[in-house]
């Protein structure tokens, strides 16, 4: 597949019942300020939506938040569907309360990253960029 034209499209989700947003809702804003297109799916999302979301958005990445700590089982569940709908291509990265310990075992689950608090939204930012595919013309 070739690189797509136009801002890079992120779905920025909360999975779960984690009904605490307010990071969500930062990084979603810094990553549009940044020039990107987002999309936020709101509070309580199953990992069915949020997978149905980001194919129906045609998006490049999805950034999951969480503070419950469900991130192993929630994590893993997007990962598992994006591969069972052949959508591999869609980066997953996420943040949240997080244990460092569990950081390995998701990102060798297939997160990309994970941002533990203090994260900058620049540092966010920049990874994106650096990671996701090019903004057509940068």
């Amino acid at each position: 597949m070739g690189v797509a034209a136009g801002p890079i499209r992120v779905v920025v989700a909360k999975p779960g019942l984690d009904g605490h947003d307010r990071g969500a809702k930062v990084i979603a804003r810094a990553l549009r300020d940044a020039g990107m297109e987002v999309i936020y799916t709101g509070l309580h999302q199953t990992p069915e939506q949020i997978v149905d979301t980001a194919i129906q958005e045609d998006a490049d990445a999805i950034g999951l938040s969480i503070l419950s700590g469900a991130h192993n089982t929630l994590f893993s569940a997007v990962i598992d569907l994006l591969k069972k709908r052949e959508a591999e291509d869609i980066l997953v990265f996420g943040g949240g309360i997080i244990p460092e310990d569990d950081i390995p075992l998701l990102k060798e689950k297939g997160v990309a990253e994970i941002f533990t608090p203090g994260a900058t939204t620049t540092a966010i930012v920049e990874w994106v960029r650096a990671n996701v595919r090019q903004v057509a013309g940068a």
